[in-house]
């Protein structure tokens, strides 16, 4: 009898010791608005980061995953969600998915893979000392509206009219137009803005495009074009306008151009905060990060199907092509 008890004992201190390691087991939280499917490059590369830094998922670090899948509504049960899991940091893709983690928990460290003005939005107090439990990188470059015009006047000469096209909820983007129209001015072109709303007003806005008689079209990337993004690009191709857009995934998904930011750098740069956090960081002193590889990706199909054909000094500066 004695022999089973200190069996017993034995036993309850290895399933004790087996209970606390899996407790010190770091568990991050993904919360993206987009679908899986859609995420996977920037997924990637934050899982390669993770694993040159060491961590090896599910072994000595957790994942969980939480995708929108386009329905922003669902963004706050999300990060609800993730906050109840106890995780240690949530990495967050876009200004909404991080208001949303924001509106979960003042407490937990955010992450942000890549996300638009979070000074402007107010949540960061300064890129320099976020002040808060966000830090993390934007994709807000001083003059990446204007340089958007200045590449696609390049790759159509003839235009004199550009329309661009603005998801009226967003506050933010507006600054981001600003620096188009002033690069336009000097440019000899006119902006056209055209809002919209919903998904039912995509053909409304193809009308005022047509009617305008508008040379091309810069679509603005935010977390509701983005999951319209295939059906926004269409519309480009549908309208036979040349289209600007700002990631590498819009150009594979039918745009004409994109230039913006090197995303899944920015994601694999996430896996660094992560990192810095779990060894003792206070977010609210890590700077958030301004972009600083931009890429150039034109696809010739596109371009093919609607009658254009891209200059070859606009060819040779781009990244990569799409054919």
């Amino acid at each position: 009898m004695q022999r089973f008890v200190v069996c017993w004992s034995l036993v309850t201190l290895v399933v004790q010791a087996d209970a606390q390691q899996i407790k010190t087991i770091p568990r991050i939280g993904i919360l993206q608005s987009a679908s899986a499917s859609s995420s996977t490059s920037n997924i990637n590369a934050f899982r390669k980061g993770l694993r040159e830094l060491g961590y090896t998922e599910g072994k000595n670090i957790l994942v969980e995953y939480r995708y929108a899948d386009g329905n922003l509504s669902r963004l706050s049960e999300l990060a609800s969600e993730l906050v109840q899991l106890k995780v240690d940091v949530i990495v967050a893709a876009g200004t909404q998915s991080t208001t949303a983690a924001k509106q979960a928990t003042r407490t937990t460290p955010i992450v942000v893979g890549a996300a638009g003005d979070l000074v402007g939005t107010g949540l960061v107090a300064s890129l320099s000392r976020p002040g808060g439990n966000i830090t993390g990188s934007t994709v807000i470059s001083p003059d990446i509206g204007g340089k958007r015009v200045e590449l696609l006047k390049e790759a159509v000469p003839k235009a004199s009219r550009v329309a661009v096209l603005l998801y009226s909820s967003s506050g933010t983007d507006r600054d981001e137009v600003k620096q188009m129209e002033t690069a336009a001015q000097s440019l000899r072109l006119k902006i056209q803005i055209v809002e919209v709303q919903n998904p039912s007003d995509f053909q409304a806005a193809s009308a005022a495009m047509k009617r305008e008689n508008a040379d091309a079209l810069i679509l603005i990337q935010n977390s509701f074009t983005n999951v319209h993004r295939k059906q926004l690009a269409g519309l480009g191709v549908k309208s036979r306008l040349p289209t600007m857009c700002e990631s590498a995934r819009w150009t594979e998904d039918g745009c004409v151009m994109s230039y913006g930011p090197d995303l899944p750098y920015q994601y694999h740069r996430a896996a660094v905060y992560v990192d810095k956090i779990l060894k003792g960081a206070n977010p609210a002193e890590l700077p958030v990060e301004q972009p600083t590889k931009f890429e150039l990706i034109i696809n010739l199909k596109t371009a093919k199907q609607i009658g254009l054909t891209i200059p070859q000094w606009v060819l040779v500066k781009a990244d990569r092509v799409v054919r």
